[in-house]
């Protein structure tokens, strides 16, 4: 092991075997690790989601009863939307397979796009907010180094994530329990302290709701109440997490999805709903340097008996200390459920496939990697600006929203026959309405404020990722025209095959899915070496990626369908009167796989010489090597490197 490879594993661990079936079960999640790592995400947002609703609503916080009401409401009914969602797609993907499958192929790339921009907003928005809730505890003056703490903590969750999600997730455990824990302590105290104020509040809000008709007008009161309520959008946010990560989940995957979306529907909707009414009873006001909780919440620890500067100080400190944690834990949900969705694209070829493959440690590291690049970048463009970072972030997760939803509705309507499709259709209707309603705000009202910025990335995003669908299309087409080519060679008669002789000469055929890639280059040498080779070996070192790594199922899907490729070809020589043996392995790295195949082939078949096909396009370019690994280069210098001779032939592709 070299430095390099020393340090690597230090850094992100011991690698793990994919083919162990205790390796998958310890990294599935239950319902309560998978409320902690998905559901964080849903319940940290009540820490800027309703400060930033009660905040549009200026001098007029007796509306904030309605929003109050409303945030309950709509979290329940995406959440019970969602839950839809996790029993239709329990492979995973969530509104990415939801738009794919009942909408079609383009609205799932939008949606998955969409999903992109908001994960990356997680780890951005969640990083800043928590920022924000520590240096609530510090003087003005501090304000200037948040930038730079806020960045740091996007790196340290970056190396955490590529450690594996469960390690992530027991690190910041505690700190989630303890948020829990201390803010129902705290809400539940600021309601019932204040429970007397309950009907003079009622009166009043209706009171002065009517005057405030009578001044602005109905539809003008109506459209105010809404923007706030709009501006508040990032309060739902990560509702969609469950449904993204079902692969992750622990069997059965969707009674643990809806269990976890359960827990999550109800911890947002009494944290984002209780800390909207605190605002209200307690009578917080915006204070430079401080979140609206700081401001609230301090207030309460201070009717709560904390009134000596060093308990009150004390108490605050560990209040704020947890919803900054809670926020950090929420960023990791950025690291699980994006490069889950850059996975899902990856299988479809909207992305490069690279991010289907696995690291050793079986997280989906390029993905991790992309996730904490962008999260980095656009936390450095706005400055940490939370304000700014949840319009972005509610455009595109209400773009996710109504998509998904929409499919929903599009889905039990075709399904007209089946049990209880009117009141799923209602329920995904009810969601869809609510959903574009918040997202036609957000983008009229806030589009000079940074809204564009959102509908600009998702939209050039969307327009790189048809670019390298056609790419994908026209080069899958070439491979089933080269294979189309081998489809009608017959096999031969021999029934009694002769057996592999250890020294004769050996042609090692390093091969994957496409028979006609293996079948050209068999062909190629023996018509090269006519009668020279004795004995023909085929090796196949298959990558567990992203994508088959869903289960039990699908580790045997892959098994199955390697043999068979494998088998082709040896049973194809077997008939010609051609020695043959085939190798077989399983890994995250199929470049490592194929070198340790090639050295144990060697010590069984001292005289061998390796042959692989490589596509060569006539307009070869970055953008294409970045499409398509050059596995066949790295294996031919390694293997030249080790004392092994190896042939690439070259299969060209028309442009």
């Amino acid at each position: 092991m070299n430095l390099f490879q020393s340090l690597r594993q230090f850094v992100v661990g011991a690698p793990l075997d994919p083919m162990s079936k205790r390796t998958r079960h310890n990294l599935a999640l239950v319902a309560f690790f998978a409320w902690v790592g998905l559901g964080a995400d849903g319940i940290s947002s009540s820490n800027y989601g309703p400060e930033e609703a009660f905040k549009a609503l200026g001098e007029h916080t007796h509306l904030g009863l309605y929003l109050a009401l409303a945030t309950v409401v709509t979290v329940f009914v995406i959440a019970l939307a969602y839950n839809q969602v996790v029993e239709l797609f329990p492979t995973g993907g969530g509104g990415y397979r939801v738009a794919s499958r009942l909408i079609g192929p383009n609205a799932g790339l939008v949606s998955g796009t969409a999903l992109l921009v908001d994960y990356v907003l997680t780890i951005a928005i969640s990083v800043a907010a928590g920022i924000d809730a520590l240096f609530s505890l510090l003087p003005v003056t501090f304000q200037k180094w948040k930038l730079i703490v806020g960045l740091a903590i996007v790196v340290v969750l970056l190396l955490l994530n590529l450690r594996g999600m469960k390690e992530a997730i027991r690190v910041l455990l505690p700190i989630f329990l303890g948020f829990i824990v201390t803010h129902a302590v705290l809400i539940v105290y600021g309601i019932l302290a204040h429970a007397g104020e309950f009907p003079r509040i009622i009166a009043a809000t209706l009171e002065e709701t009517h005057a405030t008709i009578s001044v602005m007008g109905f539809a003008p009161m109506a459209a105010f109440l809404l923007l706030a309520y709009a501006q508040g959008g990032g309060t739902y946010t990560g509702l969609e997490a469950v449904s993204n990560n079902v692969n992750v989940l622990a069997e059965p995957r969707v009674r643990t999805g809806q269990l976890t979306m359960l827990y999550m529907a109800a911890s947002l909707a009494f944290t984002a709903g209780g800390i909207i009414l605190v605002y209200l009873l307690w009578g917080a006001r915006p204070v430079e340097g401080q979140t609206l909780n700081a401001v609230a919440f301090g207030a309460v620890l201070k009717d709560m008996g904390f009134d000596t500067p060093l308990a009150y100080q004390s108490a605050l400190l560990v209040v704020l200390a947890l919803e900054a944690g809670l926020l950090f834990v929420a960023a990791n949900t950025g690291f699980l459920g994006g490069p889950a969705v850059l996975s899902n694209m990856a299988a479809d070829s909207w992305v490069p496939h690279k991010f289907r493959y696995l690291s050793t440690r079986l997280v989906t590291e390029n993905g991790i990697l992309v996730m904490g690049v962008a999260a980095f970048a656009i936390l450095l463009w706005t400055e940490g600006s939370v304000t700014l970072l949840v319009v972005l972030y509610s455009i595109s997760v209400f773009l996710t929203f109504a998509i998904s939803l929409y499919g929903l509705c599009v889905y039990w309507w075709r399904h007209r026959t089946e049990a209880r499709w009117l009141r799923r259709l209602v329920l995904s209707g009810t969601g869809f309405t609510i959903c574009v309603g918040i997202l036609a705000l957000l983008a009229y009202e806030r589009f000079t404020a940074g809204g564009w910025a959102a509908i600009l990335i998702i939209g050039v995003l969307t327009g790189v990722c048809l670019a390298v669908r056609r790419h994908y299309d026209f080069t899958k087409l070439q491979l089933h025209r080269i294979d189309a080519q081998f489809e009608n060679i017959p096999f031969g008669s021999v029934t009694e095959p002769p057996k592999p002789d250890r020294d004769a000469a050996t042609a090692v055929f390093l091969v994957g899915s496409s028979r006609g890639g293996g079948m050209h280059a068999l062909l190629w040498v023996q018509r090269m070496f006519p009668d020279h080779f004795r004995n023909f070996v085929f090796i196949n070192a298959r990558a567990v990626d992203a994508h088959s790594y869903g289960g039990a199922q699908d580790m045997e899907a892959i098994k199955v369908e390697a043999n068979v490729s494998l088998r082709y070809f040896e049973n194809f020589c077997h008939s010609n009167a051609l020695a043959s043996k085939t190798y077989l392995s399983f890994g995250t790295d199929p470049i490592e796989g194929f070198i340790d195949l090639c050295t144990h082939v060697r010590e069984d078949f001292p005289n061998s010489i390796f042959f692989t096909s490589k596509l060569i396009f006539e307009n070869d370019n970055f953008l294409i090597r970045l499409l398509h690994n050059q596995a066949a280069l790295v294996l031919q210098q390694r293997l030249h490197m080790a004392g092994m001779q190896m042939v690439i032939l070259p299969m060209k592709v028309e442009t």
